[in-house]
């Protein structure tokens, strides 16, 4: 297997940059805090695990093999992701002539976004994408050797996906923080909100009406 893990690595690389709702939300969650942006991508990778150890156990075959099964979750998932860019629009709407609040808080009240909230979003958003679950699949047996056991590597091939892109969509959590003082004017916030927001809505449009 470790011959294979500088291609794995790479495919890894590519997968990530592809930008993608998650993308979308972990950058709307740094701009609350680092903390959320953080506990955001722990939970999306948590969904990225899950997905390769449904796959490593072949129930991802399911969503592939079953129309009905894989309607129902691409409709569900739409629906979150809509759910999720209108809460978007609603929070840039509240924010409309506000700065954005220094030290990692919320302007609402001046909360932290919750570690449980951040984590939940993340996971909730990754699992409701079928696509996902089709797609680690497809990905993951391609580099299992030939010869080794199956489960056992496709179980380890997942970790290091999930490990892998915690430490890359880091640094977008990073990144974000670095621009914090920029961030920080509510018109410059408010157009982020907005445009992460219409991004999401027309995500879940998308997926709850393809064929």
């Amino acid at each position: 297997m470790w011959s294979h893990l500088p291609a794995f690595l790479g495919a890894c690389l590519l997968v990530a940059a592809s930008p993608g709702p998650s993308t979308v939300l972990i950058i709307r969650q740094s701009l609350h805090s680092r903390r959320a942006g953080m506990w955001t991508v722990l939970g999306n990778e948590s969904g990225v695990f899950l997905w390769g150890v449904l796959a490593a156990l072949g129930l991802t075959a399911v969503l592939d093999a079953s129309e009905v099964a894989y309607d129902i979750v691409r409709i569900a998932g739409g629906a979150v992701l809509v759910g999720f860019g209108v809460q978007t629009l609603r929070a840039a709407r509240r924010t409309a002539g506000e700065g954005f609040p220094a030290g990692g808080a919320q302007s609402a009240g001046g909360a932290r976004t919750s570690a449980f909230r951040a984590y939940r979003a993340g996971l909730l958003l990754n699992l409701a994408n079928p696509k996902a679950g089709v797609f680690a699949m497809a990905f993951l047996p391609q580099f299992v050797p030939d010869g080794a056991p199956h489960l056992t590597t496709m179980l380890l091939l997942a970790a290091v996906w999930a490990v892998f892109e915690t430490g890359y969509y880091a640094c977008y959590v990073w990144g974000v923080s670095r621009l914090a003082s920029f961030l920080a004017r509510g018109g410059v916030r408010r157009r982020i909100e907005q445009v992460s927001g219409g991004v999401m809505v027309a995500l879940g449009v998308r997926l709850a009406l393809e064929a």
